[in-house]
């Protein structure tokens, strides 16, 4: 591990955290605590149908032990995504070392400049890998059954840019398996509404990657890398990714009018939209300098702060 003695232990943490750019966590975390939470609503309105908790038990076929259960689920909850998302970010960085290190964007990355090594950042994706699998183990056995399927599709991401520019879909859609992953979690069951949240994922990650995309664009085209901006330009680019936004605000009412939620839902709905109207406002075909500002603090605003209104109807 480059520079890890000089470093010690807080310098290499530091550096892993870089490599796997913790701080986007913020984007598919809440939604995963959305989904986690209509779980528990679920089975919260399930129970009241029975005499007790023991007889909901023996229902379902498994304890539950009321709060220690739901603290228990929503930790595994926590580390699925946190290992998941890594092993995502850390293979995505081993796989584009080369391109990382032509492009000047990029360059300054911690394989490119030698901090962490490519075996090493293989290494620790498996790691997150195996931590991701024995984690779903103690949460349910549909969790366990699909988490290859899911590690093939966060995985499989990096691959894409190679040969189709649909690549920011499949960016989206491993993104949004957090709201039905956590739901799964909690009830062992689908069910339409995490579902829709799910598209909500889809479409919003999709979109704001395009936008992220256009810093690229050039230096993707010279290398024979797809994307949208490349595939059709920054122009229609970004009218598609306004498109995909729509679509994920269709998705938000969607679930806000067949769940029956209630107002507090519909403030989030608001900032949610608001967030998405503005990073389009921001960002122009000819003007990328605030592409930055629209990629994390829009987005992040616009997820943490739904997931808290959400999150607040479903309580209140």
């Amino acid at each position: 591990m480059a520079n890890s003695t000089s470093l010690g232990v807080g310098g290499t943490v530091k550096n892993y955290l870089s490599l796997i750019k913790f701080s986007h966590t913020i984007f598919a975390m809440p939604f995963a605590m959305i989904g986690f939470s209509l779980g528990y609503k679920f089975l919260n309105s399930l129970s009241r149908e029975y005499g007790s908790w023991h007889e909901f038990e023996d229902a379902l076929g498994y304890d539950i032990h009321e709060w220690s259960f739901f603290v228990w689920k929503l930790g595994l909850v926590l580390l699925c995504m946190v290992f998941a998302r890594s092993a995502a970010m850390a293979f995505n960085r081993y796989l584009d070392r080369k391109w990382d290190a032509l492009n000047p964007r990029t360059a300054i990355r911690e394989i490119p400049k030698g901090i962490i090594t490519a075996k090493n950042a293989l290494a620790f994706t498996i790691v997150c890998c195996v931590l991701f699998i024995a984690t779903t183990y103690f949460i349910n056995t549909i969790c366990l059954a699909l988490s290859p399927v899911a590690l093939a599709v966060v995985l499989g991401y990096s691959y894409t840019k190679r040969f189709t520019p649909l690549c920011h879909l499949i960016l989206g859609l491993g993104l949004s398996l957090a709201p039905i992953g956590a739901y799964l979690a909690v009830t062992g069951y689908f069910h339409w509404l995490p579902i829709l949240f799910s598209f909500t994922v889809l479409f919003w990650v999709s979109g704001f990657d395009i936008i992220y995309a256009l810093q690229d664009e050039e230096f993707d085209k010279s290398n024979k890398l797809y994307s949208i901006p490349v595939a059709v330009g920054k122009a229609n680019a970004l009218r598609i990714s306004e498109i995909l936004h729509l679509l994920s605000a269709a998705c938000v009412v969607a679930a806000g009018k067949f769940g029956g939620f209630g107002w507090l839902y519909w403030i989030g709905v608001l900032v949610f939209g608001g967030m998405l109207i503005y990073q389009h406002s921001i960002v122009k075909p000819n003007d990328l300098r605030r592409v930055n500002i629209a990629f994390m603090t829009a987005n992040g605003i616009a997820s943490v702060v739904f997931a808290v209104f959400v999150i607040a109807d479903l309580f209140v």
